[in-house]
């Protein structure tokens, strides 16, 4: 079957059903709402918001059974090089499975390592919390530093920001940013005696990590005496040997078969197991795990990330929606957009099938948000009444705070999915002013801008409370749903090439930096700025 045979059905469905109201569905198929809501994990998903008709709905479960997402999910699993660029397997899930795993990666057995490194982790943040591990002057720590960049810093700080307590034994900061300011924020008011830095770099050679490395390193070497002082320095990396000539005193390790997108299942968090406790970390990868066999065993037309991914599909692909905004109404989850924006951009913005071949179809649209109710005093009014329509994905959490109420924040996320599925109609805009009195001739001036056209598509995310286990639950979802966009496009969701560029010439400008002029390869822009930043 030609990858155009494959996709025959979608197009005629997207061609056939492109002007469709959604609202008009729910009359026309009863069932709309059982057949597109699913429950999951703890997480609740409504996706009858979604543009599609039940006739083009059956014809995205067509495409993921023709594209081949049953077989491709066999593969992650088992440990096949799913990531064929680098010739690796791709096996995050192995690293929240229960004791009882019997993961491969590429034929070799995993699991038992994974449980070592866990334990290890465990034994290590609870001597840490107990005061038992201390540093170079025998105090007991109280601050935790992590620095990383990417997958090494978005993971670990989306949980963090939603699991903290709101007066947490442990302050736990981090530092991504090679701007000097973001580590100087950090430092201040420290004391190096009670401060550990944990540096997360898989290869432990990324250039933003190193550099704040260095600096937190000269840090605790002005405040501590030399003996003891690598006691403050952990490495959580692929490279232990590279780490510890760095100068870690300790490290915590996880293989290349650990994407790092996908790595905060791994001692990319130990910084959160110290902080939030050994007992909370079990349960976000219980949380995932039971996503993760949600995932394996349910029926593509009730699987919850396969049809998270065929509804982004249906939007990029079938009706040329190249963007989705993300908004959660959780103040804990004010990071998913970002943690999203690497886990679905990194992961599928590409421009060639597995074997090479350009794309003849969009990938990953632009991935964009911010928790609501922020979002609708900045982007939302693009979203309701821009040229552009751009689906919206709405994450609810029932309740956010314990004696709180929560519906003064839901019910708005409740109201922006049926206002953007509604609209206004410029008759009832009318109706609506003259009510107020509006005069006549105001009425047909202001009319058109009161006038929302509705038929944008949302999906909905419940939960009641945001628990470990619900929030490993949505990271494990928003993960398959990525690797399923990526079988159903025929392209690797796990290699990132296009990151490389960048930092090569960034090595080659900083060269010309030392040598203090600009080299003959630069381009006539890039030579002139340089010159203008050198002063």
């Amino acid at each position: 079957m030609t990858d155009a045979d494959i996709w025959t059905g979608f197009d005629a469905a997207a061609a056939r059903d492109a002007d469709a109201r959604i609202v008009d569905q729910f009359a026309a198929d009863p069932d709309r709402l059982a057949r597109m809501s699913v429950e999951a994990a703890g997480l609740y998903l409504d996706l009858s918001k979604q543009s599609w008709t039940r006739d083009a709905f059956d014809a995205c479960l067509d495409l993921a059974r023709a594209a081949g997402v049953e077989a491709g999910r066999a593969r992650l699993f088992g440990g096949e090089a799913v990531n064929n660029t680098e010739g690796r397997a791709v096996l995050h899930p192995a690293l929240r499975a229960g004791n009882d795993a019997d993961f491969h990666a590429l034929g070799e057995a995993v699991s038992g390592e994974v449980q070592e490194v866990r334990q290890a982790m465990a034994t290590f943040a609870e001597a840490v919390r107990a005061g038992r591990e201390t540093g170079a002057t025998g105090r007991a720590f109280q601050t935790l530093v992590h620095i990383g960049i990417g997958g090494s810093d978005l993971g670990p700080r989306v949980v963090w920001d939603a699991l903290k307590p709101l007066n947490p034994a442990l302050d736990l900061r981090f530092v991504a940013n090679i701007d000097p300011r973001d580590m100087a924020e950090a430092l201040t008011d420290l004391d190096p005696e009670t401060t550990l830095v944990v540096v997360v770099s898989k290869t432990f050679t990324t250039q933003e990590t190193l550099a704040n490395a260095e600096v937190a390193k000269a840090w605790l070497a002005a405040g501590l005496p030399e003996t003891g002082r690598d006691k403050h320095f952990i490495g959580v990396t692929a490279a232990p040997d590279r780490a510890a000539a760095f100068g870690c005193g300790r490290t915590f390790g996880f293989r290349d078969w650990v994407g790092g997108r996908y790595s905060l299942w791994s001692a990319v968090s130990l910084s959160c197991v110290i902080a939030l406790g050994p007992d909370v970390f079990d349960g976000l990868l219980a949380g995932a795990r039971a996503m993760d066999d949600h995932f394996v065993e349910a029926p593509l037309e009730q699987n919850a990330p396969v049809l998270m991914a065929l509804a982004q599909i249906w939007n990029v692909d079938g009706l040329n929606r190249p963007a989705r905004t993300v908004a959660p109404y959780a103040h804990g989850l004010r990071r998913l957009a970002a943690f999203l924006q690497q886990l679905e951009m990194e992961s599928n913005g590409k421009r060639v099938h597995r074997d090479g071949r350009p794309v003849t179809r969009q990938t990953c649209p632009v991935v964009f948000g911010e928790p609501g109710t922020n979002g609708q005093h900045a982007f939302f009014q693009q979203i309701h009444q821009g040229p552009q329509v751009v689906p919206a994905e709405f994450v609810i959490v029932a309740e956010t705070l314990d004696g709180a109420a929560g519906a003064p924040l839901w019910s708005n996320a409740l109201a922006q999915g049926q206002a953007l599925m509604l609209g206004k109609t410029t008759d009832q805009a009318r109706a609506e002013l003259e009510a107020a009195g509006t005069a006549a001739e105001d009425i047909d001036q202001l009319a058109a801008h009161k006038t929302f056209p509705g038929n944008r598509p949302s999906t909905t995310i419940v939960m009641e409370h945001l628990t470990p286990q619900t929030l490993g639950a949505l990271l494990a979802l928003y993960e398959h749903k990525t690797f399923v966009e990526g079988v159903i496009w025929d392209i690797n969701s796990f290699d990132q090439w296009g990151v490389e560029l960048g930092k090569v010439l960034a090595k080659a400008i900083l060269a010309d930096v030392s040598a203090g002029a600009p080299s003959s390869g630069l381009d006539p822009s890039t030579a002139n700025l340089l010159t203008r930043l050198m002063g």
